[in-house]
């Protein structure tokens, strides 16, 4: 017996899998927002970036003359008022997405759906730039789990899609037969 279920949403069979990944963005926008506030009260406290950059790379125990490195020290140093709001703004938006996303995965809206498989297929440029430059275990579990997901929910839409159709031919059919 086929499981029915609402309009609007994926089918039932999708329930846990969805819901992993929704536990995924919703933890996405749960770190977005930490590093934000840490960056926020580093700034309220009036701490110099550049030295704040530098304690964080020595507490990591990444080499501050690393050219990722040296790229973030020059980054803190050239901040400005205008651009601590402007990351603040694109926290926000970030971390907002990523709840979005989150709660329409975790209620199994077909929206939330196609809004993963397009933000998710948006990062795979950049990761692919950044393992190509960078070959480390980090970029390549990033690169891999996002590719994971992307392809997970590209399949839940396209089975929802197919099984829409094989319910579409069927029900033509029966209507067919009915007028004999």
């Amino acid at each position: 017996m086929e499981t029915v279920h609402t309009p609007g949403t994926s089918h039932p069979d999708h329930h846990r899998g969805l819901r992993t990944v929704a536990t995924i963005e919703a933890a996405k926008g749960v770190l977005a927002l930490i590093v934000g506030f840490a960056f926020v009260e580093i700034l309220r406290r009036d701490v110099d970036l550049e030295d704040a950059a530098l304690n964080l790379l020595y507490a990591l125990h990444i080499d501050p003359d690393r050219r990722m490195s040296v790229a973030l020290l020059h980054a803190a140093e050239r901040m400005s008022e205008t651009s601590v709001l402007n990351v603040a703004v694109i926290v926000l938006v970030y971390s907002s997405l990523r709840f979005l996303e989150s709660y329409g995965l975790w209620r199994q809206r077909i929206w939330a759906e196609w809004l993963a498989i397009v933000s998710g297929a948006i990062y795979l440029p950049f990761e692919l730039r950044a393992l190509i430059r960078h070959p480390t275990a980090f970029h390549w579990a990033i690169l891999l789990i996002n590719i994971v997901i992307v392809l997970y929910i590209a399949y839940v839409r396209w089975e929802d899609i197919q099984q829409r159709h094989r319910r579409e031919r069927a029900h033509s059919t029966l209507a067919a037969g009915d007028g004999d």
